[in-house]
């Protein structure tokens, strides 16, 4: 995730602008609280509560197992924002065909989720938005009660832990945006966001993938992705991983998407409109396509941006760890590094290489290791953006420590403000002290390491080596910090207490 700046020849963006172009009253389903336990189920087994679903395209062929075994996970509970997401379920598969009517505004849905239990049950719950009408569900092929209350879907089911069942949710409606909990000003809703002539994104970071579909919508919660999408032609729908195929379908134009490494809900992306793809490819192979608006196709130069800082951070955190690279541009003033297609808000500032590194450099730190608790989100942010500082301070050929001494005193008003990195004010998600500290962290921990013999280069073996032995998984902090003192063989405790919940920034 990136920030929009006003201020160019700062090294990092610290003046937010004003998000502009988000609906402005959307939130009345944003800030989650507990649902009240399952009650009389509002549809019915065999019921239909809306319209009929349009002819979506066949299912997708369900992943091999050994894909699959990818994409098993211990959920939890979150620590920070509890009433997100559901411990009981282990999604493993999504396969969303998903139409959207850019008239109308509405989203016609189907999906089959492939779920572990992860507890013996009678219910299953799952995150969707009260904007959203569910027509039907079914359980390993036969329909079953459901409650739908706020954002919670409650299904009728008795469920065995480690057993898996094939869910099937069929819905309409009108997405809504979430209210994000932050005081940030790029941006104050997340979820899915329609802009005035009828084009659609996601962003949805800590939350808010549950405004267009049914999902566990927490981080320790991975599972493999299908999406299909129908739209208007000439308009093209977007989402991760690469395009297994595009056709002209009744005057609609109907893409299909494959995810073939298991990602967090939030780092899934969908965009519609009229858009054009521009290819490119770096230097190690991988292929790059930026999809852009038809009436901007200069934009697309960006791609070969992005194959030339994808080949910047190789060098120093190894192969990048997916089949495809890419980014969707969007009506946004801000970023999202989402998993294989980063979702690019149009503006100068999130256009630019430096915010390029920053998004890819998460494709190691926040999608190959996810957190499994949003607490721990400076693990994400505190690399990428001293990836994205050493990048711009090479670029301009500027002093490292002068301009680090810079952060530190911004990064104590940002800490005295928001709370420190890893234990931060939940109504100030996102903002700086989860960028600035962590980054401070990471060189005060190279410049220890670098005072013994070769330990410049074991740093950056380490900073390589901790993302790719978490490959497709999750940690939190305890995971994290236990591994980095048994790989350098130093007591850490203070060091890391004293800059991820100290009260005061330590000092350089």
């Amino acid at each position: 995730m990136t920030r929009f700046s006003a201020h160019r020849a700062r090294l990092v963006p610290t003046l937010l602008c004003p998000l502009l172009l988000l609906p402005a009253a959307c939130t009345d389903d944003a800030d989650p609280a507990p649902a009240p336990p399952p009650g009389p189920a509002v549809g019915t087994a065999g019921s239909t509560t809306a319209r009929e679903p349009v002819d979506h395209a066949a299912p997708t062929e369900p992943p091999e197992e050994d894909a699959l075994e990818l994409a098993v996970n211990e959920p939890r509970e979150d620590s920070v924002y509890p009433a997100v997401g559901d411990p009981g379920v282990d999604a493993l598969h999504y396969d969303l065909s998903l139409d959207w009517d850019p008239a109308t505004r509405v989203l016609d849905g189907r999906e089959q989720v492939l779920l572990r239990a992860t507890e013996d049950d009678d219910t299953l719950q799952l995150d969707l938005s009260p904007a959203l009408t569910v027509r039907s569900v079914s359980v390993d092929g036969d329909k079953v009660d459901f409650r739908h209350a706020g954002k919670d879907l409650y299904l009728r089911q008795e469920v065995v832990a480690d057993e898996r069942y094939e869910v099937v949710v069929s819905y309409t409606g009108t997405p809504r945006p979430a209210a994000a909990p932050t005081t940030r000003s790029d941006f104050s809703t997340t979820g899915w966001t329609t802009t005035d002539d009828g084009w659609t994104w996601t962003m949805q970071e800590p939350y808010g993938a549950y405004t267009w579909y049914a999902v566990n919508d927490h981080p320790s919660d991975k599972a493999l992705y299908d999406v299909t999408v129908s739209v208007p032609s000439p308009w093209t729908g977007v989402s991760n991983g690469e395009l297994v195929s595009r056709e002209e379908r009744d005057g609609r134009t109907v893409t299909r998407w494959h995810l073939a490494e298991p990602a967090a809900a939030y780092l899934m992306t969908l965009a519609t409109g009229d858009y054009v793809s521009v290819e490119a490819t770096s230097d190690s192979g991988v292929p790059v396509t930026w999809w852009v608006p038809r009436d901007q196709e200069r934009l697309g130069s960006g791609a070969r941006t992005m194959a030339h800082e994808l080949a910047w951070l190789e060098e120093r955190l190894g192969p990048y760890p997916y089949d495809t690279a890419g980014a969707v541009l969007v009506e946004s003033v801000s970023g999202m590094e989402t998993q294989t297609m980063i979702t690019l808000g149009i503006s100068d500032y999130t256009l630019s290489p430096a915010v390029i590194v920053h998004e890819l450099a998460h494709h190691w730190y926040g999608d190959q290791v996810t957190p499994a608790d949003w607490r721990d989100v400076w693990m994400n942010e505190g690399m990428a953006m001293y990836l994205q500082i050493l990048w711009q301070v090479e670029r301009d050929g500027a002093d490292l420590e002068a301009a680090l001494d810079g952060y530190a005193v911004r990064e104590a008003e940002e800490r005295a403000a928001a709370g420190p990195p890893g234990d931060y004010d939940p109504a100030t998600f996102g903002e700086s002290n989860i960028y600035y500290g962590p980054a401070l962290m990471w060189h005060e921990l190279r410049e220890r390491m670098a005072a013994r013999p070769g330990g410049e280069d074991a740093f950056w073996a380490l900073v390589r080596d901790w993302p790719a032995a978490q490959d497709n998984g999750t940690a939190d902090r305890e995971e994290y910090l236990a591994w980095i003192e048994e790989e350098t063989g130093l007591e850490l405790s203070a060091f890391f207490d004293g800059w991820l919940t100290g009260a005061t920034t330590p000092p350089r």
